[in-house]
């Protein structure tokens, strides 16, 4: 199999700047951690997602929003995700996040 030339998010970020923490999150993160069996791809989107927006990292969530419908998660189901997690995290960290929604599913700005 031929190995991906391509610059991964991390090293396109980061490059040279912070060369150790774009090995661990191409390496480790998405190399071993989201490839681990014991959860489809689809169920660690979810958790990611949730723990982002709980988080308030909304700037991470740009990148895994796509990836969750990637790995087959529907628009509807990542708007009711938000929508539910505003009783949870909070209305604001919810209504950022579904900003940041927006803006990947529709191309609002």
């Amino acid at each position: 199999m031929a190995e991906n030339t391509a610059p991964s998010g991390a090293q396109r970020m980061f490059g040279d700047f912070a060369p150790a923490l774009v090995d661990y999150t191409d390496n480790v993160l998405f190399g071993q951690v989201w490839e681990r069996p014991e959860l489809a791809p689809r169920d660690r989107s979810l958790i990611t997602v949730a723990s982002l927006l709980t988080s308030g990292s909304t700037e991470q969530l740009t990148f895994h929003l796509a990836k969750a419908r990637d790995n087959g998660l529907t628009e509807t189901e990542l708007i009711e995700a938000i929508t539910h997690l505003a009783f949870y995290a909070g209305w604001p960290k919810a209504m950022s996040a579904m900003t940041v929604a927006k803006k990947i599913f529709r191309g609002d700005t």
